[in-house]
C-alpha cells in the first residue's frame, strides 16, 4: 500500500518522478516512481545520515551490484541505480501485488499446485543467483512478491558472494529468524544450500500457513531451528519428502536450486494468473487498482527550488489523467487475467471533506475480540469497557462528533480472525480498532489491518513477536511478555531472593517461553543466581523436575506454563521442603489454578499487567461500570476502557477527522495519562516504554492484589 509523500521528501530522483512512498526502513525510504518513459518503479533512496557512512554505503553498491548480476524472469530487474549519488539510489520494476506473507494472511495458505508453482519459479530466481556466484540470504515471504504471471523475489541488500568479506561482525547472525537455515542460526558462512533451506521453510509456510519452526522470541526459534526436526502437517504429500530434504541440518544432504527446479515439475504459467486461487487474484487486482487512487502530485520541497532555481515537471512526463488512464490499462489486464476478478478504485482515507453529493462519513471504533470462544471472559470484559468510554463521550454536551462502536466477534479462532479484520478494515469509516484478545488471533489479523492502515491497538496480547510480519500500524498498549519478567524479577529481588529456580513448561507455549526466558536473564543482570529448566510438552510428571530443582536449594521458585499444570507442579512443591518466594506467570493464574492446586497455591505470587477492579486508581471507572452492568468489572476490562479513552482523546484533539496515518502517528508518538498506566511507544518497537505491573498473592484461596510495582 502507498502513503502520501511529506513536504520533505524530493520531487524527483535520478530521472523518477515520485508518486507515493511505499515505504521506509532503518536505512532508507522506498518510493514509487515514474520513469520518463512512463513505466513504474520502485525507487531505494538512502537516508542522508547512512549515505555519509563508507561502510552503508559500501553495502549499498554491494547491494546494486548484485541485484544487476541476477539474470531471471523471476526476480525483479534493475532498472537504474547510482550508489555515488549525494542520495545513493536504487531503481526495480514496480511489481503492483501484495507479498507472499501478505496473502498467506490474509487469503489462506496456498492450494497445493500453486505452491508447486511458486516453489518451482522460485527456485529458477535462485539457480540464477547462485548461477551469478551470490547468495541471497534472506529468502522470506515477505521478500516475494505476487503477480498474475508468476512471483519475484527481491531485496538483494544482504546479497553477497560467498566468499566476500562481511562488513558486520563474525558473531553476527544475518537474515530472518524462522528463515534461517541451522548453520546461518550458529553464526556460521551462508551458501546457497542454505538459500534452499530458507525455500523449504518458505514453501511449508506458503502451504501449512505456519513456520516449519515455529514462532516466538528469537533465541528459542534459533535453538528449534538447529536441534527440532520441522513441522510440515499440512504440506501435500507429493512435496513432503522434497521440504524434508530441504530442510536438512547437514547442508550436504539438500538439493540445489536447479534440483528443486527438476523435482517440482509443475508447469509454469504462461502469463496468466491460472496457478493463483481466485482470491489471491482479486488482492493483487485490487492492490493495482489502488494506484488508480493516487492523490494528483503535490508540490514537495524539492519542487519549490533545487539549488535556489525552480524546477519543473519534465514536458515528457504524462500528466495526472494520462497516468490514471496507464495504470487502469493495467488494471484491465488483471482483471482479464483473473477470469472475471472485480477491479474497484479504492477511495482515499486522506481526511479531506466529503463532497456534497457524499454521505457525512461516520466516526467508527472497532473492536476485534473473542466474545464467544475460549477467552470470552477477558474479549467481554474488554469489549464492555470500551463501549463504557464510547458511551461516556458520547453523552458530553458539545461534543465535535458521535463515535459509533463497531464490535466483531472472531471467537478465539485465527481463521476467523483474519475474515473479521479485513470486514471491519474494509469499512472505509473505521478510524482505528482495539483487539485482539489472544496472540494468535492479534497476530492473524494484523496484515489485515496494516493493509489497509488501520491503527491497532491491543490491550492484553503481549507477545514480542507475530509471524513474519511487520506491521506499521500496531501498537501493544501492554507491557510484553518479554518487558514485564524485568520489574517482577526486581520484585522478587526486593523480597529477598538471591538463587531463584525458573521452570518454563513447553506445554504453555510461546507466553510461557517468553516469560520464563527472560525472567532467568533479568535475574542474571540483577545478580540473581538463576538455575533454568524447560520441561518438555509431553512430560506427564514434573514433579521430578520440580524435587530435582529444590535439591539446589533455591530461595525462589518461578514456574510459567498453563494452570492445569501450575497446580500440578505447587502439589509437587509442597511435597518438600522448600520455603521460599513462590512466583506463577500470569497465563495460568486462572481459577482452575485456585481450585486445582487447593491449600498448595497459598502464597504463590502473580505478577501481572492487569489492575485489581477495586483498585483505588480505577474505583470511579468500576463504579460506572457496575452502574451500567449491574456488576462489578473483570480483570482486563480498566485496560480496555484506558485505550479506548486515549484514541478519543487523540480524536478530540486534531481539529477535525484525521487520516488513519495521521491517527497511528498521534498515537504513537504521544504520551496519555491513564487510569491504569501512562501509555507512550518507544520509537522503534513501539512498545510501551514503561513496565508498570501489579503483583497479586493467592491467601484464603483468592488472588489477593498487593499494589503496582514499578521498576
Amino acid at each position: 500500500m502507498t502513503e502520501k509523500l511529506t513536504g520533505a521528501d524530493p520531487a524527483r530522483i535520478g530521472g523518477h518522478r515520485l508518486l507515493a512512498r511505499l515505504g521506509a526502513g532503518g536505512m532508507g525510504v522506498v518510493y514509487l516512481g515514474r520513469a520518463g518513459s512512463g513505466e513504474l518503479a520502485a525507487v531505494k533512496v538512502i537516508l542522508p545520515e547512512y549515505a555519509d557512512q563508507p561502510e552503508f554505503r559500501a553495502r549499498f553498491r554491494r547491494e546494486v551490484a548484485a541485484a544487476r548480476r541476477v539474470d531471471s524472469p523471476w526476480a525483479v530487474p534493475v532498472t537504474g541505480a547510482d550508489p555515488d549519488a549525494s542520495a545513493p539510489w536504487l531503481a526495480t520494476a514496480f511489481v503492483p501485488g501484495p507479498s507472499l506473507a501478505e496473502a498467506v494472511a490474509m487469503c489462506g495458505p496456498l492450494p497445493p499446485r500453486a505452491m508447486r508453482v511458486l516453489g518451482r519459479m522460485l527456485a529458477r530466481a535462485l539457480t540464477a543467483v547462485h548461477d551469478a556466484g551470490l547468495v541471497h540470504r534472506d529468502v522470506k515471504p515477505g521478500n516475494v512478491l505476487l503477480a498474475v504471471d508468476g512471483p519475484r523475489l527481491i531485496d538483494f541488500g544482504i546479497a553477497r558472494a560467498p566468499e566476500e568479506t562481511a562488513l558486520t561482525s563474525a558473531d553476527m547472525v544475518v537474515g530472518t529468524p524462522g528463515f534461517l537455515a541451522p548453520e546461518q542460526a550458529q553464526a556460521q558462512p551462508a551458501s546457497p544450500a542454505s538459500d534452499v533451506f530458507a525455500l523449504g521453510c518458505l514453501l511449508s509456510y506458503a502451504a501449512t500457513g505456519r513456520l516449519p519452526f515455529g514462532t516466538g522470541a528469537v533465541d528459542a526459534l534459533l535453538y528449534r531451528t538447529v536441534h527440532d526436526e520441522p513441522d510440515l502437517d499440512g504440506v501435500p504429500d507429493d512435496t513432503r519428502a522434497l521440504l524434508e530434504r530441504c530442510l536438512a541440518k547437514d547442508p550436504a544432504a539438500r538439493p540445489t536450486a536447479r534440483e528443486m527446479d527438476e523435482a517440482l515439475a509443475e508447469e509454469t504459467p504462461a502469463d496468466t494468473a491460472d496457478w493463483l486461487p481466485d482470491t489471491v487474484v482479486r488482492l493483487i487486482a485490487d492492490r493495482s487498482a489502488a494506484l488508480l487512487a493516487l492523490p494528483d502530485i503535490e508540490e514537495t520541497a524539492l519542487d519549490a527550488t533545487t539549488d535556489g532555481e525552480p524546477t519543473e515537471v519534465p514536458a515528457q512526463a504524462p500528466r495526472p489523467s494520462d497516468r490514471r488512464r496507464f495504470l487502469l490499462l493495467g488494471g484491465a489486464a488483471l482483471l482479464a487475467a483473473g477470469g472475471g476478478t472485480a477491479l474497484w478504485a479504492a477511495q482515499r482515507d486522506d481526511g479531506t471533506a466529503p463532497t456534497a453529493s457524499s454521505r457525512a462519513r461516520r466516526w467508527i471504533l472497532g473492536v476485534q475480540a473473542d466474545l464467544t470462544g475460549p477467552q470470552k471472559t477477558v474479549g467481554q470484559a474488554q469489549e464492555r469497557g470500551i463501549r463504557l468510554a464510547v458511551e461516556q463521550f458520547n453523552s458530553r454536551t458539545g461534543k465535535p462528533f458521535t463515535l459509533t462502536l463497531k464490535t466483531a466477534d472472531d471467537q478465539g479462532d485465527a481463521t476467523r480472525a483474519v475474515k473479521v479484520a479485513r470486514a471491519l478494515a474494509a469499512d472505509r469509516d473505521l478510524l482505528a480498532v482495539i483487539g485482539s484478545t489472544g496472540d494468535e488471533t492479534t497476530g492473524a489479523s494484523l496484515d489485515s489491518y496494516d493493509a489497509e492502515l488501520v491503527p491497532q491497538l491491543t490491550a492484553s496480547s503481549a507477545q514480542s513477536v507475530y509471524g513474519v510480519s511487520e506491521p506499521r500500524h500496531f501498537l501493544q498498549a501492554v507491557p510484553g511478555y518479554t518487558g514485564l519478567p524485568s520489574t517482577a524479577a526486581y520484585s522478587l529481588y526486593t523480597q529477598g531472593a538471591r538463587r531463584v529456580g525458573v521452570l518454563v513448561d513447553r506445554d504453555g507455549g510461546i507466553p510461557a517461553w517468553q516469560l520464563g526466558h527472560t525472567m532467568f536473564q533479568n535475574l542474571g543482570v540483577l545478580k540473581i543466581a538463576g538455575e533454568p529448566r524447560v520441561a518438555p510438552r509431553l512430560a506427564d510428571n514434573l514433579a521430578p523436575v520440580v524435587a530435582e530443582m529444590v535439591a539446589q536449594r533455591p530461595d525462589g521458585f518461578v514456574y510459567t506454563g498453563t494452570p492445569a499444570r501450575a497446580a500440578a507442579v505447587a502439589r509437587a512443591l509442597a511435597q518438600t521442603d522448600f520455603d521460599g518466594l513462590r512466583s506463577l506467570g500470569y497465563p495460568a493464574a486462572r481459577p482452575e489454578f485456585l481450585s486445582d492446586a487447593g491449600a498448595a497455591a497459598e502464597g504463590w505470587q502473580i505478577f501481572a499487567p492487569y489492575i485489581d477492579p477495586s483498585a483505588a486508581p480505577v474505583r470511579a471507572f468500576a463504579t460506572a461500570y457496575r452502574k451500567r452492568y449491574g456488576s462489578p468489572p473483570p480483570y482486563w476490562a480498566a485496560e480496555a476502557y484506558d485505550v479506548a479513552r486515549m484514541i478519543i482523546a487523540r480524536l478530540t484533539g486534531t481539529g477535525g477527522r484525521p487520516s488513519r496515518t495521521k491517527l497511528y502517528d498521534l498515537l504513537a508518538k504521544g504520551t496519555y495519562k491513564g487510569l491504569v498506566r501512562t501509555y507512550a511507544f518507544d520509537k522503534e518497537n513501539r512498545w510501551l516504554t514503561s513496565n508498570e505491573i501489579f503483583r497479586y498473592e493467592v491467601k484464603g484461596g483468592r488472588y489477593s492484589y498487593a499494589g503496582k510495582v514499578s521498576f
